[in-house]
């Protein structure tokens, strides 16, 4: 009993003084002149999708959950966060290229066609995120008419 509470009080020790190590939630600034909304001129009912299920970790839009505040998941989030806008990231979208705009709308219509996005772990705690078989179909119709009209 007594490594018991030894181990648990150092566990609870080390979660303190991890809560000390910071992580980075300081947003970009986002330029409409580049921003995929504000330069697509999307239509309110998209750009509402768009946002509610894709920004927070696919742009410089993001709004940290509280629990995003507490370590080791505020680490987690961060990374899910970076990693989604390596992949995507719509408050840039304006810079870049032709070829990347096409590879881009066409995973992006392949993952939402394949419910892998928004992630299923997102949906728990992100009610808004999880879109319906109609928005969905509602999305993939959006991009892939951009792709058929290379408006991108």
């Amino acid at each position: 009993m007594k490594t018991l509470k030894k181990v648990l009080f150092w566990t609870l020790v080390a979660f303190a003084i991890i809560q000390f190590i910071p992580i980075d939630r300081v947003n970009k600034p986002v330029d409409t002149a580049v921003n995929f909304v504000d330069t697509k001129k999307t239509p309110e009912k998209i750009k509402g999708l768009i946002k509610g299920a894709c920004y927070d970790c696919h742009s410089n839009e993001t709004i940290y959950p509280k629990y995003a505040y507490f370590a080791p998941v505020s680490w987690s989030v961060k990374s899910h966060i970076n990693e989604g806008r390596e992949h995507l990231n719509f408050s840039v979208w304006g810079t870049y290229n032709k070829e990347l705009k096409e590879s881009m709308l066409s995973k992006s219509i392949q993952t939402i066609q394949n419910k892998a996005m928004p992630m299923p772990g997102y949906i728990v705690y992100h009610k808004e995120a999880n879109l319906s078989d109609a928005e969905r179909t509602l999305l993939v119709q959006y991009f892939e008419e951009m792709l058929k009209s290379k408006t991108y």
